[in-house]
């Protein structure tokens, strides 16, 4: 019967890992501590004052006076402070008015005004005015119309005679209140995705702690990958060593072992992994600085080498991530990747990731660009281009009939020289 064995420790050099590529992930300067981000304070400032003129512009060029944010992964884009960033994603409770050429006012939740002092860009906070069911009940129409008529009140002040109000999220009560009272909402989704897309190099300083701090966490989890521990295990190493860094919440739950692997999307569980079974995971870790590390990687449990099957998987997987990483360049059109970009065989095909790239900053963002075979599905970025600065998450799921699947994924800057990976964890082969 396998022993299980002590639960690793970030900075502890076991056997198998004390030699060889992965050794650098090891955490030793931290060892029994958290990773402390070496980053300077005025490169936060930079980036900030950098994301909030995107922004801005972009209000501009939408011809709008302002933009309302809900989404609070935008309120983080604009103001650099999170607030209960989970429930505010379904619970309508604090907001942001950025006006193009004014102020940007914060709306916060009753009793958490003062934390927007740990952000920056919030000219004035507010206390929200709320009008979600859970909390009005039968007001919540009146209440809707209370908050419309503070919402017209600021455009009218403050913009300028522009009536024209973006909005990033915006239940139906709120719009029809708000168009009642002469305000023209406009979608605001392309406008802040838009605003994103492009990272100053503050920012990819930002981003790379985050990386940082996510590999320190693959290290863990590749030590945890041994006979006899659970998916859940195995996938709480990455959230102790993002947590006790500074690091802030998941997007997903995605980390699957042997026959759970195929179909993809089944998230952690408690099924306890035997020898030599594929572990495949997507990390989706929002981290320090509230910027997103998403990776993937696949390996064998108990490091064992893999099957001849399971090579060859994941032979393809690498060849399709090394190939479309490869053609990667400023100004290369959505349209000419597909045209160049790896070809899937088709029996592998059925069991294809849904996208072949996406863009990535705080969360998964635009640009999402399909894979060849669904070029012409109706959905995705099949219009525009690859930009300097922009940065990408190049993407494979593979397998075939009755395999296991193998999950990888880089997160790649967009330069004028061509694609730079900004993560470095090595592969399996």
């Amino acid at each position: 019967m396998n022993q299980h064995p002590a639960p690793p420790r970030t900075g502890d050099v076991i056997p198998e890992l004390s030699d060889g590529p992965k050794r650098s992930f090891l955490n030793l300067e931290g060892l029994h501590k958290p990773l402390k981000s070496p980053i300077p304070q005025s490169t936060v400032d930079r980036a900030r004052a950098y994301r909030m003129k995107r922004l801005r512009d972009q209000i501009a060029a939408h011809d709008c006076a302002a933009i309302l944010l809900y989404n609070p992964v935008n309120i983080r884009y604009a103001f650099d402070y999170s607030n209960m960033q989970i429930w505010s994603t379904r619970e309508a409770t604090r907001y942001a008015v950025i006006f193009a050429d004014g102020p940007g006012i914060m709306h916060e939740y009753k009793g958490a005004q003062h934390l927007t002092r740990q952000g920056a860009g919030v000219d004035e906070v507010r206390p929200a005015t709320t009008w979600i069911y859970s909390i009005t009940d039968a007001d919540t129409e009146a209440q809707a119309r209370r908050w419309a008529a503070e919402i017209a009140d600021l455009i009218a002040t403050l913009g300028g005679g522009n009536r024209r109000l973006a909005a990033d999220k915006l239940d139906p009560q709120g719009l029809r209140a708000l168009e009642a009272l002469g305000i023209e909402v406009v979608d605001g989704q392309e406008l802040t995705e838009k605003a994103r897309c492009i990272k100053s190099p503050d920012e990819i300083e930002l981003m790379k702690w985050t990386l940082r701090v996510a590999e320190s966490g693959m290290w863990r989890m590749h030590a945890a990958s041994v006979p006899g521990v659970t998916e859940n295990e195995i996938w709480a190493e990455l959230h102790h060593e993002n947590i006790r860094s500074g690091g802030e919440w998941f997007e997903a739950r995605l980390l699957s072992s042997g026959p759970r692997t195929n179909p993809w999307y089944q998230e952690a569980s408690d099924r306890v992994i035997a020898l030599g079974e594929m572990i495949s995971f997507d990390t989706d870790m929002i981290g320090p600085y509230g910027y997103c590390a998403d990776l993937s990687r696949s390996w064998t449990c108990g490091h064992v080498p893999m099957t001849p099957v399971q090579r060859g998987i994941y032979r393809l997987a690498l060849d399709q991530i090394e190939h479309n990483t490869a053609i990667l360049r400023a100004g290369l059109e959505f349209a000419e990747f597909n045209e160049k970009s790896w070809r899937i065989p088709e029996v592998n095909q059925p069991f294809r990731y849904s996208l072949a790239i996406h863009g990535v900053g705080l969360v998964d963002e635009w640009p999402v660009v399909p894979l060849h075979v669904d070029m012409t599905g109706g959905w995705g970025a099949r219009t525009g281009r690859f930009e300097e600065g922009m940065v990408v998450c190049v993407e494979s799921l593979m397998a075939a009939p009755g395999t296991e699947s193998v999950k990888l994924e880089t997160q790649v800057l967009i330069t004028a020289g061509g694609p730079v990976r900004l993560d470095v964890f090595p592969w399996e082969m």
